[in-house]
């Protein structure tokens, strides 16, 4: 093959037999296509190439769904076992997928406790890995800490934040938490800090994640659900399952800076790419409401289809995604439009959400 001084293959690769064959062809090769009589040869995609892809747990159907962003479709579904998880995670070279198996049950609710999760490989749309912790924890939210390199995972019902290195896929410590369904977990951008949501106790507990201690415990309601931190981790959010209202934590004094007055009662939230909104779920409107982050008011809202849950903005932060699951369904919001530009087709009780480049 003819390669390029960096190494790539040139214009005249995918013609290198025929011009073997007739050395006086080569040349006339190069004149056409320097002129662009003549197409350039389409070279083929690498097998280590991975397209982006939008990653959804589907609770109902206890499997992954794997979509393509561009076209607006899911391509694959790849099952965990016969058993469900809630919430996902990508590795940061958007290979391998992480699937806590939460359980059949609801936060707080009886029902099996799960003691696993799941790794599946994405380009095969294969499980190839699991993580056994032993016994019963109800393993839920799991994030990917690119500055530690390890994986952490709230686990409920042992009052903790588990650290699981995904090299070996082994347990390497746990953060406790000290409180009771530890459901959601958010993190500072450098992974000092860790923020989980505690839905029967109404609290959020922080923590050291290089200590591996709580450093603080807050008071938010009688129930809450669900938390997000600003883009500048000045903020963290959470919302009050008693009131339509949201919290906000200032994260130098851990304690609450305001609340938000909304429409309805939130659930997921997020910020969007610029740190500029906040972007909240509110389930029993079937809306997503729109916050300034300079005023911390409402200046929006966006019909979605029935029970928004959890919402994801893309890396490029043109569109937002939001999981429906009672429309099996996830909506593509364009943020520079406000309104829903699409919606794709799911797995049953679509539900945790997130981004393998």
């Amino acid at each position: 093959m003819l390669e390029s001084d960096q190494g790539q293959a040139s214009p005249l690769a995918g013609y290198t037999v025929l011009a073997m064959m007739k050395p006086s062809l080569l040349l006339l090769l190069q004149v056409a296509l320097a002129a662009g009589l003549l197409p350039l040869p389409v070279r083929a995609q690498s097998h280590d190439a991975v397209s982006p892809s939008l990653l959804v747990a589907n609770q109902g159907s206890s499997d992954l769904s794997i979509i393509d962003p561009a076209a607006a479709r899911q391509v694959a579904t790849v099952p965990e076992n016969g058993v469900t998880g809630h919430e996902v995670a990508a590795s940061p070279n958007g290979r391998t997928a992480y699937v806590p198996i939460y359980g059949d049950s609801g936060v707080g609710k009886p029902g099996t406790d799960g003691r696993n999760m799941v790794v599946i490989d994405i380009p095969s749309r294969k499980v190839i890995g699991n993580v056994d912790f032993g016994h019963g924890v109800r393993p839920h939210c799991v994030i990917y800490d690119t500055n530690s390199g390890m994986l952490f995972v709230t686990t409920e019902l042992d009052k903790s934040v588990t650290i699981i290195d995904p090299k070996t896929l082994k347990i390497v410590g746990s953060v406790p938490t000290s409180q009771e369904q530890s459901h959601m977990l958010a993190l500072s951008r450098d992974g000092k800090r860790g923020y989980t949501a505690n839905v029967g106790p109404g609290t959020v507990s922080v923590l050291d994640m290089k200590a591996r201690k709580t450093i603080a415990v807050i008071p938010i309601s009688a129930t809450t659900q669900r938390i997000s931190i600003s883009r500048d981790d000045s903020m963290v959010f959470t919302a009050d399952q008693t009131k339509p209202q949201l919290a906000v934590i200032d994260t130098a004094s851990n304690k609450i800076r305001t609340w938000i007055p909304l429409p309805a009662i939130a659930y997921g939230t997020a910020s969007t790419i610029d740190g500029r909104w906040l972007l909240v779920c509110m389930e029993p409107a079937n809306q997503v409401a729109v916050v300034d982050l300079k005023t911390l008011k409402v200046v929006r809202t966006i019909d979605v289809p029935h029970a928004p849950n959890e919402i994801l903005p893309s890396p490029d932060g043109k569109v937002a995604y939001v999981s429906c699951p009672n429309s099996n369904q996830v909506a593509v919001i364009d943020l520079s439009q406000w309104k829903v530009q699409s919606l794709i087709d799911a797995g049953k009780y679509s539900d945790g959400l997130a981004w393998a480049k």
